[in-house]
Protein backbone atom coordinates (compact mmCIF):
# COMPACT_ATOMS: atom_id res chain seq x y z
CA UNK A 1 0.00 0.00 0.00
CA UNK A 2 1.16 3.54 -0.82
CA UNK A 3 0.22 6.97 0.52
CA UNK A 4 -1.65 7.90 -2.63
CA UNK A 5 -3.88 4.85 -2.10
CA UNK A 6 -4.99 5.98 1.37
CA UNK A 7 -8.52 7.35 1.08
CA UNK A 8 -9.70 6.70 4.65
CA UNK A 9 -8.51 6.15 8.21
CA UNK A 10 -8.47 2.35 7.94
CA UNK A 11 -6.13 2.48 4.94
CA UNK A 12 -3.78 4.80 6.83
CA UNK A 13 -3.95 2.32 9.71
CA UNK A 14 -2.86 -0.53 7.46
CA UNK A 15 0.01 1.51 6.02
CA UNK A 16 1.12 2.47 9.53
CA UNK A 17 1.07 -1.21 10.53
CA UNK A 18 3.25 -1.97 7.51
CA UNK A 19 5.81 0.72 8.38
CA UNK A 20 6.06 0.53 12.18
CA UNK A 21 7.72 -2.05 14.43
CA UNK A 22 5.05 -4.12 16.17
CA UNK A 23 5.36 -2.58 19.69
CA UNK A 24 5.07 0.95 18.29
CA UNK A 25 2.08 0.18 16.08
CA UNK A 26 0.19 -1.61 18.83
CA UNK A 27 0.81 1.29 21.23
CA UNK A 28 -1.13 3.56 18.83
CA UNK A 29 -3.70 0.94 17.89
CA UNK A 30 -4.37 -0.62 21.27
CA UNK A 31 -6.64 0.24 24.17
CA UNK A 32 -7.62 -1.03 27.62
CA UNK A 33 -8.69 -4.53 28.67
CA UNK A 34 -10.92 -6.13 26.00
CA UNK A 35 -10.98 -2.90 23.95
CA UNK A 36 -14.79 -2.81 24.02
CA UNK A 37 -14.94 0.93 24.60
CA UNK A 38 -12.35 1.53 21.88
CA UNK A 39 -14.56 -0.23 19.33
CA UNK A 40 -17.74 1.35 20.67
CA UNK A 41 -16.28 4.84 20.22
CA UNK A 42 -16.63 4.35 16.47
CA UNK A 43 -19.56 1.95 16.26
CA UNK A 44 -21.74 4.39 18.23
CA UNK A 45 -21.92 6.57 15.13
CA UNK A 46 -23.38 3.65 13.18
CA UNK A 47 -26.46 3.65 15.43
CA UNK A 48 -27.34 7.12 14.17
CA UNK A 49 -28.63 7.87 10.66
CA UNK A 50 -28.43 11.13 8.75
CA UNK A 51 -31.64 12.51 7.21
CA UNK A 52 -30.68 14.84 4.35
CA UNK A 53 -32.49 17.83 2.94
CA UNK A 54 -32.23 18.70 -0.77
CA UNK A 55 -32.52 21.66 -3.18
CA UNK A 56 -30.71 23.88 -0.70
CA UNK A 57 -28.36 25.74 -3.06
CA UNK A 58 -25.13 24.35 -1.69
CA UNK A 59 -22.58 25.54 -4.25
CA UNK A 60 -20.62 27.37 -1.53
CA UNK A 61 -20.01 25.60 1.79
CA UNK A 62 -18.62 27.17 4.98
CA UNK A 63 -16.86 24.61 7.20
CA UNK A 64 -15.61 27.16 9.74
CA UNK A 65 -16.49 27.24 13.41
CA UNK A 66 -15.21 29.06 16.48
CA UNK A 67 -13.64 27.14 19.35
CA UNK A 68 -12.23 28.81 22.46
CA UNK A 69 -12.18 32.18 20.76
CA UNK A 70 -10.41 31.02 17.60
CA UNK A 71 -12.11 30.64 14.22
CA UNK A 72 -10.93 27.49 12.51
CA UNK A 73 -11.50 26.42 8.90
CA UNK A 74 -12.28 22.79 9.70
CA UNK A 75 -14.56 21.61 12.56
CA UNK A 76 -12.05 18.86 13.37
CA UNK A 77 -9.25 19.48 15.87
CA UNK A 78 -6.03 17.47 16.32
CA UNK A 79 -6.09 16.13 19.87
CA UNK A 80 -2.85 16.24 21.84
CA UNK A 81 -1.08 12.87 21.81
CA UNK A 82 2.14 11.64 23.40
CA UNK A 83 5.42 10.32 22.00
CA UNK A 84 4.91 11.44 18.39
CA UNK A 85 8.56 11.18 17.31
CA UNK A 86 8.36 7.46 18.08
CA UNK A 87 5.82 7.08 15.28
CA UNK A 88 7.68 9.17 12.70
CA UNK A 89 10.86 11.20 13.08
CA UNK A 90 8.99 14.39 12.10
CA UNK A 91 6.59 13.94 15.03
CA UNK A 92 4.79 17.04 16.29
CA UNK A 93 6.55 19.15 13.66
CA UNK A 94 4.65 17.33 10.93
CA UNK A 95 1.32 17.42 12.76
CA UNK A 96 1.66 21.09 13.64
CA UNK A 97 2.51 22.08 10.08
CA UNK A 98 -0.49 20.14 8.79
CA UNK A 99 -2.77 21.79 11.37
CA UNK A 100 -1.43 25.16 10.27
CA UNK A 101 -2.12 24.39 6.62
CA UNK A 102 -5.75 23.51 7.42
CA UNK A 103 -6.09 26.25 10.07
CA UNK A 104 -7.30 24.08 12.92
CA UNK A 105 -6.32 23.55 16.54
CA UNK A 106 -3.08 21.70 17.21
CA UNK A 107 -2.57 20.08 20.60
CA UNK A 108 0.76 19.19 22.16
CA UNK A 109 1.01 16.77 25.09
CA UNK A 110 2.90 17.03 28.35
CA UNK A 111 4.52 13.86 27.00
CA UNK A 112 5.36 15.63 23.73
CA UNK A 113 8.67 15.10 21.97
CA UNK A 114 9.35 18.69 20.91
CA UNK A 115 9.26 21.72 23.15
CA UNK A 116 6.50 24.20 23.89
CA UNK A 117 8.85 26.93 22.70
CA UNK A 118 9.50 25.30 19.32
CA UNK A 119 5.78 24.88 18.71
CA UNK A 120 5.17 28.52 19.56
CA UNK A 121 7.99 29.63 17.26
CA UNK A 122 7.03 27.53 14.25
CA UNK A 123 3.23 27.04 14.28
CA UNK A 124 0.81 29.92 13.74
CA UNK A 125 -2.54 28.09 13.98
CA UNK A 126 -4.32 27.87 17.38
CA UNK A 127 -2.26 25.95 19.95
CA UNK A 128 -3.41 23.94 22.94
CA UNK A 129 -1.21 22.40 25.62
CA UNK A 130 -2.46 19.23 27.27
CA UNK A 131 -1.49 19.29 30.95
CA UNK A 132 -0.95 16.14 33.01
CA UNK A 133 -0.76 17.09 36.69
CA UNK A 134 2.35 15.44 38.10
CA UNK A 135 3.30 14.77 41.70
CA UNK A 136 6.21 17.16 41.08
CA UNK A 137 4.59 20.56 41.63
CA UNK A 138 7.64 22.34 40.25
CA UNK A 139 7.15 20.50 36.96
CA UNK A 140 3.48 21.54 36.83
CA UNK A 141 4.39 25.17 37.49
CA UNK A 142 7.10 25.02 34.85
CA UNK A 143 4.79 23.73 32.11
CA UNK A 144 2.08 26.31 32.83
CA UNK A 145 4.60 29.17 32.92
CA UNK A 146 6.26 28.01 29.69
CA UNK A 147 2.84 28.02 28.00
CA UNK A 148 2.24 31.54 29.28
CA UNK A 149 5.65 32.74 28.07
CA UNK A 150 5.06 31.08 24.67
CA UNK A 151 1.59 32.65 24.37
CA UNK A 152 -0.26 29.38 23.88
CA UNK A 153 -3.96 29.86 23.27
CA UNK A 154 -5.39 27.23 25.63
CA UNK A 155 -4.57 24.61 28.22
CA UNK A 156 -6.48 21.32 28.25
CA UNK A 157 -6.27 19.64 31.65
CA UNK A 158 -6.57 15.87 31.25
CA UNK A 159 -8.76 14.52 34.05
CA UNK A 160 -9.17 10.82 33.22
CA UNK A 161 -5.65 9.51 33.91
CA UNK A 162 -5.55 9.28 37.70
CA UNK A 163 -4.07 5.83 37.08
CA UNK A 164 -3.00 4.19 33.85
CA UNK A 165 -5.45 1.95 32.01
CA UNK A 166 -4.75 -1.75 31.56
CA UNK A 167 -3.27 -1.64 28.07
CA UNK A 168 -2.68 -5.32 27.56
CA UNK A 169 -1.23 -5.03 24.07
CA UNK A 170 1.64 -3.02 25.57
CA UNK A 171 2.19 -5.79 28.12
CA UNK A 172 2.34 -8.37 25.33
CA UNK A 173 4.69 -6.39 23.09
CA UNK A 174 6.81 -4.94 25.91
CA UNK A 175 6.27 -1.37 24.69
CA UNK A 176 8.00 1.33 26.72
CA UNK A 177 9.15 4.91 26.27
CA UNK A 178 11.90 4.98 25.16
CA UNK A 179 11.67 1.59 23.44
CA UNK A 180 13.24 -1.30 25.36
CA UNK A 181 15.74 -3.31 23.37
CA UNK A 182 14.96 -7.02 23.66
CA UNK A 183 15.59 -9.87 21.21
CA UNK A 184 11.95 -9.65 20.15
CA UNK A 185 11.88 -5.88 19.71
CA UNK A 186 15.26 -5.87 17.96
CA UNK A 187 13.88 -8.33 15.42
CA UNK A 188 10.87 -6.07 14.84
CA UNK A 189 13.16 -3.05 14.47
CA UNK A 190 15.36 -4.97 12.02
CA UNK A 191 12.32 -5.84 9.92
CA UNK A 192 11.50 -2.12 9.69
CA UNK A 193 14.90 -0.62 8.81
CA UNK A 194 13.58 2.78 7.66
CA UNK A 195 11.95 3.36 11.05
CA UNK A 196 14.99 2.05 12.93
CA UNK A 197 17.48 4.22 11.04
CA UNK A 198 15.37 7.32 11.61
CA UNK A 199 14.93 6.57 15.31
CA UNK A 200 18.51 5.62 16.13
CA UNK A 201 20.42 8.01 13.83
CA UNK A 202 18.41 11.23 14.08
CA UNK A 203 18.10 13.54 17.09
CA UNK A 204 17.84 11.77 20.43
CA UNK A 205 14.33 10.91 21.54
CA UNK A 206 13.15 12.95 24.54
CA UNK A 207 10.06 14.06 26.39
CA UNK A 208 10.84 17.74 25.98
CA UNK A 209 8.57 19.15 28.70
CA UNK A 210 9.61 16.59 31.31
CA UNK A 211 13.29 15.80 30.75
CA UNK A 212 14.64 18.46 33.13
CA UNK A 213 12.47 17.16 35.98
CA UNK A 214 12.10 13.39 35.50
CA UNK A 215 14.16 10.74 33.72
CA UNK A 216 11.20 8.40 33.25
CA UNK A 217 10.14 8.23 29.62
CA UNK A 218 13.31 9.89 28.28
CA UNK A 219 16.18 8.00 29.90
CA UNK A 220 14.37 5.42 32.04
CA UNK A 221 12.19 2.98 30.11
CA UNK A 222 8.60 2.89 31.32
CA UNK A 223 5.24 2.00 29.84
CA UNK A 224 2.83 4.90 29.48
CA UNK A 225 0.35 3.18 31.79
CA UNK A 226 3.01 2.77 34.47
CA UNK A 227 4.08 6.37 33.93
CA UNK A 228 0.56 7.60 34.65
CA UNK A 229 0.23 5.42 37.74
CA UNK A 230 3.61 6.29 39.23
CA UNK A 231 4.19 9.90 38.16
CA UNK A 232 0.80 11.63 38.06
CA UNK A 233 -0.93 13.19 41.06
CA UNK A 234 -3.72 10.90 42.26
CA UNK A 235 -4.84 13.49 44.81
CA UNK A 236 -6.05 15.86 42.06
CA UNK A 237 -9.53 17.30 42.76
CA UNK A 238 -11.91 19.91 41.36
CA UNK A 239 -10.13 22.42 43.58
CA UNK A 240 -6.88 21.56 41.77
CA UNK A 241 -8.53 22.21 38.41
CA UNK A 242 -10.00 25.49 39.60
CA UNK A 243 -6.59 26.68 40.85
CA UNK A 244 -4.94 25.78 37.53
CA UNK A 245 -7.66 27.68 35.67
CA UNK A 246 -7.07 30.76 37.83
CA UNK A 247 -3.31 30.48 37.43
CA UNK A 248 -3.56 30.08 33.66
CA UNK A 249 -6.09 32.86 33.13
CA UNK A 250 -6.86 32.11 29.48
CA UNK A 251 -8.95 29.59 27.55
CA UNK A 252 -9.23 26.47 29.72
CA UNK A 253 -10.56 23.06 28.69
CA UNK A 254 -11.16 19.90 30.70
CA UNK A 255 -10.35 16.79 28.65
CA UNK A 256 -11.95 13.55 29.76
CA UNK A 257 -15.39 14.70 30.91
CA UNK A 258 -18.03 11.98 30.45
CA UNK A 259 -20.89 12.69 32.87
CA UNK A 260 -23.47 15.48 33.05
CA UNK A 261 -22.55 16.06 36.69
CA UNK A 262 -18.90 16.66 35.81
CA UNK A 263 -19.85 18.86 32.84
CA UNK A 264 -21.84 21.07 35.21
CA UNK A 265 -18.89 21.26 37.61
CA UNK A 266 -16.66 22.30 34.70
CA UNK A 267 -19.02 25.22 34.14
CA UNK A 268 -18.94 26.05 37.85
CA UNK A 269 -15.13 26.36 37.93
CA UNK A 270 -15.14 28.64 34.88
CA UNK A 271 -13.80 26.30 32.20
CA UNK A 272 -14.15 27.55 28.63
CA UNK A 273 -14.68 24.12 27.07
CA UNK A 274 -14.90 20.42 27.78
CA UNK A 275 -13.76 17.50 25.69
CA UNK A 276 -16.13 14.58 26.02
CA UNK A 277 -13.53 11.84 25.90
CA UNK A 278 -12.65 8.42 27.30
CA UNK A 279 -9.01 8.73 26.22
CA UNK A 280 -9.61 6.72 23.07
CA UNK A 281 -10.78 3.71 25.07
CA UNK A 282 -7.35 3.47 26.68
CA UNK A 283 -8.41 3.99 30.31
CA UNK A 284 -11.72 2.55 31.62
CA UNK A 285 -12.91 -0.25 29.36
CA UNK A 286 -16.68 -0.59 29.45
CA UNK A 287 -17.23 3.16 29.69
CA UNK A 288 -19.62 4.96 27.36
CA UNK A 289 -18.55 6.40 24.03
CA UNK A 290 -18.30 10.19 23.70
CA UNK A 291 -20.93 10.24 20.96
CA UNK A 292 -23.35 8.27 23.17
CA UNK A 293 -22.95 10.88 25.93
CA UNK A 294 -22.98 13.94 23.70
CA UNK A 295 -26.69 14.77 23.57
CA UNK A 296 -27.33 14.72 27.32
CA UNK A 297 -24.24 16.79 28.05
CA UNK A 298 -25.11 19.35 25.35
CA UNK A 299 -28.65 19.55 26.71
CA UNK A 300 -27.34 20.16 30.22
CA UNK A 301 -24.54 22.67 29.59
CA UNK A 302 -24.31 23.41 25.87
CA UNK A 303 -25.52 26.98 26.35
CA UNK A 304 -22.87 27.65 29.01
CA UNK A 305 -19.70 25.96 27.75
CA UNK A 306 -18.23 24.71 24.48
CA UNK A 307 -18.53 20.95 24.01
CA UNK A 308 -15.94 19.11 21.91
CA UNK A 309 -16.62 15.48 20.95
CA UNK A 310 -13.33 13.58 21.09
CA UNK A 311 -12.69 10.03 19.95
CA UNK A 312 -13.73 7.30 17.56
CA UNK A 313 -13.99 9.53 14.50
CA UNK A 314 -13.11 7.76 11.28
CA UNK A 315 -15.28 9.53 8.67
CA UNK A 316 -16.50 13.01 7.81
CA UNK A 317 -20.05 11.80 8.40
CA UNK A 318 -19.12 11.11 12.04
CA UNK A 319 -18.17 14.77 12.41
CA UNK A 320 -21.50 15.86 10.91
CA UNK A 321 -23.43 13.63 13.31
CA UNK A 322 -21.65 15.09 16.34
CA UNK A 323 -22.13 18.66 15.10
CA UNK A 324 -25.80 17.93 14.46
CA UNK A 325 -26.20 16.82 18.10
CA UNK A 326 -24.74 20.13 19.24
CA UNK A 327 -20.98 19.66 19.52
CA UNK A 328 -18.98 22.84 18.93
CA UNK A 329 -16.36 20.78 17.10
CA UNK A 330 -14.79 17.32 17.06
CA UNK A 331 -11.28 16.10 17.78
CA UNK A 332 -9.29 12.92 17.45
CA UNK A 333 -5.86 11.34 17.79
CA UNK A 334 -5.60 8.06 15.92
CA UNK A 335 -7.14 9.63 12.82
CA UNK A 336 -3.90 11.56 12.30
CA UNK A 337 -1.42 9.31 14.16
CA UNK A 338 -1.90 6.49 11.66
CA UNK A 339 -1.26 9.00 8.88
CA UNK A 340 1.80 10.41 10.66
CA UNK A 341 3.25 6.91 11.06
CA UNK A 342 2.47 6.12 7.45
CA UNK A 343 4.11 9.14 5.82
CA UNK A 344 4.98 12.01 8.15
CA UNK A 345 3.70 15.48 7.30
CA UNK A 346 2.53 14.39 3.85
CA UNK A 347 0.43 11.67 5.48
CA UNK A 348 -1.21 14.00 8.00
CA UNK A 349 -1.96 16.53 5.27
CA UNK A 350 -3.55 13.84 3.11
CA UNK A 351 -5.63 12.57 6.03
CA UNK A 352 -6.89 16.06 6.82
CA UNK A 353 -7.53 16.67 3.13
CA UNK A 354 -9.59 13.48 3.00
CA UNK A 355 -11.64 14.62 5.99
CA UNK A 356 -12.17 18.09 4.58
CA UNK A 357 -13.35 16.61 1.27
CA UNK A 358 -15.69 14.18 3.04
CA UNK A 359 -17.16 16.83 5.36
CA UNK A 360 -17.74 19.27 2.49
CA UNK A 361 -19.27 16.62 0.24
CA UNK A 362 -21.49 15.28 3.01
CA UNK A 363 -22.66 18.76 3.99
CA UNK A 364 -23.72 19.34 0.40
CA UNK A 365 -25.54 16.02 0.38
CA UNK A 366 -27.19 17.00 3.68
CA UNK A 367 -28.34 20.34 2.24
CA UNK A 368 -26.29 22.29 4.82
CA UNK A 369 -24.37 25.39 3.77
CA UNK A 370 -22.65 25.85 7.12
CA UNK A 371 -22.13 24.16 10.47
CA UNK A 372 -24.99 26.27 11.83
CA UNK A 373 -27.40 24.56 9.41
CA UNK A 374 -26.84 21.18 11.06
CA UNK A 375 -29.30 20.15 13.76
CA UNK A 376 -31.06 17.25 15.41
CA UNK A 377 -33.79 17.31 12.79
CA UNK A 378 -31.18 15.77 10.50
CA UNK A 379 -30.69 12.70 12.75
CA UNK A 380 -32.58 9.54 13.66
CA UNK A 381 -31.34 6.98 16.17
CA UNK A 382 -32.03 3.29 15.60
Amino acid sequence: MRLKDCYNTEQFRLLAKQRLPSPIFHYIDGAADDEITYRRNTSAYEDCDLVPNVLAGVEEIDLSTTVMGKTIDLPLMLSPTALQRLFHHEGERAVGQAAQQFNTWFGISSLGTISIEEVARTISSPKMFQLYVHKDKGLNESMIQRCKDANFDAIALTVDTIVGGNRERDLVTGFTSPPRLTPRSLLSFALHPAWALNYFLREKFELSQLKDYVDEGTNIQLSVSDYFTSMLDQSMTWETAEKINAQWGKQFCLKGIMSVEDAKRAVDIGATAIMISNHGGRQLDGSRSPFDQLAEIVDAVGDKIEVICDGGIRRGSHVLKALSLGATACSGGRLYLYALAAAGQAGVEKALGNFRTEIERDMKLMGAKSVADLGRGNLRFR
